[in-house]
């Protein structure tokens, strides 16, 4: 009986090593993968303009299947991203992306409006970004580190009531 627990231990591990993504740098033992940080960050005080970005998202998500938007991000968007040192989405980790979700969700909440107009701005910059490579199915870089997108998206699905 305790070899069948053991059997059943495992593959429940195995399986649940696989349903949490985590990356191959991940050590066998890691229970808490770089996505879970994602909801966990959709659990606590949300901005109002998150709620409404990514309610937006996925109801053209579940109405088309995926977003049917292909346009990229402009140059001033660009330079937006990059006055605080954010990459495009194409090149983050789910780890930049996190960090980046907890700072844009302080600075919606702050008393200065300039700051909360430009978090606000850039939630819709990453909503578009992320648009743009699941409609296109655009992949400029194979290695499973960059995959910032997966978690802005588990971000979204988090806090959306859709």
């Amino acid at each position: 009986m305790g070899t069948i627990n053991n059997i059943i231990i495992k593959d429940t591990g195995k399986l649940f090593i696989e349903s949490t993504n985590l990356s191959s740098l991940s050590g066998i033992d890691d229970r808490f993968s770089s996505l879970s940080m994602s909801a966990m960050l959709a659990k606590g005080e949300v901005p109002d303009s998150h709620r409404r970005t990514a309610d937006n998202y996925m109801v053209i998500k579940k109405v088309y299947g995926e977003p049917v938007v292909q346009t990229r991000i402009n140059n001033k968007e660009r330079a937006l991203l990059a006055k605080y040192d954010f990459n495009t989405l194409e090149f983050s980790t789910i780890k930049q992306i996190n960090e980046e979700l907890s700072f844009l969700k302080r600075w919606s909440l702050s008393l200065d409006k300039n700051l909360k107009n430009e978090s606000d701005e850039i939630i819709k910059i990453r909503a578009k970004e992320l648009k743009f490579i699941t409609a296109s199915r655009y992949v400029s870089i194979t290695n499973e580190i960059y995959s910032g997108y997966k978690a802005i998206e588990r971000y979204f699905e988090e806090i959306s009531k859709y």
